[in-house]
């Protein structure tokens, strides 16, 4: 590229930095701008080019013999006036909203620095995708694992060493093998958005490790990148996201569009806020110069002006059409939703129809829980799963009644709606909580090397330590939570539902009673493989063997309890005395223990005209200190899993009783 190129006119359209071949179009919107000048970096050496072209809000210029590899960035003028809601900073080097690759170094700037380290990069989007062809799983058939991509294979002796904690590791054979073991199918990346730690972490040494302070929704967080042979972050990516489809894996990434990294009034200006402070975010009537904080994190993105909201779903689109991605995990997705035309324009737009979207339906703002009012086609993270399974199973809050919703799906909470089970994505831990060893092991929550006096995280976990605080060598103290563990995970593959399972709650890990790591990037929060329970890896993938053997644990309608001519009903619930539960067994206070009976999947197999694929499924549920006989129904019954049992998936045949030991599940089919 010349230095004495200057830019030509260029489009509006589209946004970003687009290369052709032969140069480089510009775009940038902002509504209230007075100048914007584009900042390009040649051998280290800067120059400023004014965009001359202002079209409909969009800054625009074109120049040629510009290519990929060219570093830039925006300087936009305009009043410093935050009473009026505007924070323009003429002098600050800001990223391009739409930049698919940040470079530099972040340092937190000075009240007088003007930069901050980070630039734009033009990149070229072609990739050898090989045929690739995304496994898209049925809802119904989806087994979630929500993983870190760094703290899964950061400490896998299996993984080469330069390739652990990266996108590249997170695919390498072993970790695939592990996924295979399993049979989940589909891994749930925890925020791989470009993002920045904190000042306060930063200045304690700490990082924020969860990545959810997202800065450049295009950009691929480099820190995750290997960088093997000089392949790109971007290439990376795409050849992780490749080669997991090819072993039938999907990818959904958990995205933050809630708030950025640039937090509130007293934040950094990166991008946004310099660039169009009062379009891009939510200011509060009466008082333009704070900003609205449904997110807690300073700040909450506008998803009412239009062009932001166009940034968000010209994003999403990248990320499926581009970066091949299945389906997103909405961070605090009530504040996208409110107000705004987020979820219309997602649900008519032909890219992401077809996605899985997942929303965690709260946030910090007015009507903030909103779980159960999200549109057909959306899932939503059940926090009612979680915490009347907790209860249930360790702290006796909650009775049969509460659990057997839970095992139908939580139709009070979807069915209404006209939305499937599948709407609701079941949970007993994901990556803010205790992990499951540590539910079993830890009364309170031990936060103290965080850093803030173990005051934050979330007091109220429903935990139970099974008779001693934290590591245990007690005999009957480990006994009880072997058995606990076991029973949560099979309660969560038998109910109907989408179930997720926490990265490393099959491997044993704990946190040692953190119950809010986000800031703990070390052997706290990174996988032990060394230390893995593989028992308990074993007993995982026969659950989830059994859940994909059985099409009654995973059905795409909802149980109703009525027969259909001949047929049984569909579902029976039984007291362990062999009788129909009635009003006053669901509501008892004292009753831990219950049956739930599921017929084969005949409807269906009949509409396809084949014999059912599966026979008739017993789960009994003791919860009880002692073990409890339970009276079968009439037949022949083959025992398939004994939550309880050294050998859990040794079978044997059941007649006329059963008898449950304390604290268990069992599986059994009809011969």
């Amino acid at each position: 590229m010349s230095r004495k190129t200057s830019l030509s006119a260029g489009r509006p359209s589209p946004l970003g930095a687009t290369w052709d071949g032969h140069g480089v179009n510009f775009a940038l919107f902002s509504a209230h701008a007075d100048a914007v000048e584009l900042c390009v970096f040649d051998d280290q050496r800067m120059r400023v080019l004014p965009l001359q072209r202002c079209t409909d809000q969009v800054w625009h210029g074109y120049l040629p013999g510009a290519a990929p590899g060219l570093r830039y960035g925006y300087r936009v003028h305009g009043a410093a006036a935050p009473e009026n809601g505007q924070r323009f900073a003429a002098r600050r080097l800001l990223l391009d909203p739409y930049a698919r690759e940040v470079v530099g170094q972040f340092a937190w700037p000075t009240a007088d620095e003007p930069q901050n380290g980070l630039q734009s990069c033009v990149v070229d989007e072609h990739f050898d995708w090989r045929g690739d062809t995304p496994p898209a799983t049925a809802w119904a058939d989806t087994v979630l694992h929500e993983v870190h991509v760094k703290g899964i294979s950061h400490q896998h002796p299996d993984v080469p060493e330069e390739l652990r904690g990266t996108y590249a590791g997170l695919a390498a054979p072993a970790m695939i093998a592990h996924f295979q073991r399993l049979g989940i199918t589909a891994v749930s990346l925890l925020p791989v958005h470009h993002f920045l730690d904190e000042q306060r972490l930063a200045a304690d040494g700490r990082v924020n490790y969860w990545g959810y302070n997202s800065l450049a929704f295009f950009a691929p967080e480099p820190r995750y990148a290997a960088r093997v042979d000089g392949q790109s972050v971007i290439d990376e990516f795409k050849t992780m996201v490749r080669t997991l489809h090819a072993a039938g894996l999907e990818v959904i990434i958990d995205v933050v569009f809630n708030h950025t990294a640039e937090t509130d009034e007293f934040g950094p200006t990166l991008s946004f806020r310099g660039i169009d402070n009062q379009s891009y975010y939510l200011l509060p009537p009466g008082n333009l110069a704070a900003y609205e904080n449904y997110s807690g994190c300073g700040n909450t993105f506008n998803l009412t002006q239009p062009r932001v909201l166009q940034l968000v779903m010209d994003a999403l689109r990248y990320w499926v059409g581009v970066m091949h991605v299945d389906g997103f995990r909405f961070d605090l997705a009530a504040a996208l939703d409110r107000d705004s035309a987020f979820l219309a324009a997602i649900r008519q737009d032909p890219l992401l129809q077809d996605v899985k979207l997942i929303a965690e339906p709260w946030d910090m703002g007015p009507d903030g829980y909103r779980l159960g009012r999200f549109l057909p086609g959306w899932s939503e993270w059940n926090d009612r799963f979680r915490d009347d399974v907790r209860a249930f199973w360790l702290t006796g809050e909650v009775g049969v009644g509460a659990l057997a919703q839970r095992l139908s799906g939580s139709s009070e909470l979807f069915k209404g709606a006209g939305r499937a089970p599948q709407a609701s994505v079941n949970f007993l831990t994901a990556h803010d909580g205790f992990t499951l060893r540590d539910l079993v092991s830890y009364q309170s929550k031990h936060n103290e090397l965080n850093g803030e006096d173990n005051r934050d995280g979330h007091g109220h976990n429903l935990s139970w330590n099974c008779g001693e605080e934290g590591e245990s060598d007690d005999p009957a103290v480990l006994e009880r939570r072997r058995r606990l563990q076991r029973a949560l995970l099979t309660t969560l593959l038998v109910a109907q539902g989408v179930p997720m399972l926490q990265g490393g709650d099959e491997l044993g890990r704990t946190q040692r009673g953190n119950n809010n790591a986000y800031c703990q990037d070390n052997e706290m929060t990174w996988l032990d493989w060394q230390n893995a329970d593989s028992g308990l890896i074993d007993f995982v993938a026969g659950l989830i063997a059994l859940r994909r053997r059985f099409p009654q644990l995973r059905l795409r309608s909802w149980l109703s309890g009525e027969a259909s001519g001949d047929e049984q009903p569909d579902v029976l619930w039984w007291h362990p005395a062999g009788r129909a539960m009635g009003v006053g067994d669901w509501q008892s206070n004292t009753l831990g223990a219950f049956a739930v009976q599921l017929a084969p999947d005949a409807p269906e197999s009949a509409r396809a005209g084949k014999a059912p694929a599966s026979g008739t499924l017993l789960c009994l549920i003791n919860r009880d200190e002692i073990p409890v006989p339970f009276l079968l129904p009439a037949g022949v019954w083959k025992q398939l899993c004994d939550s309880s049992a050294q050998t859990p998936f040794a079978t044997c045949r059941r007649e006329k009783t059963s008898p449950v030991a304390a604290r268990s599940v069992q599986l059994l089919s009809l011969e």
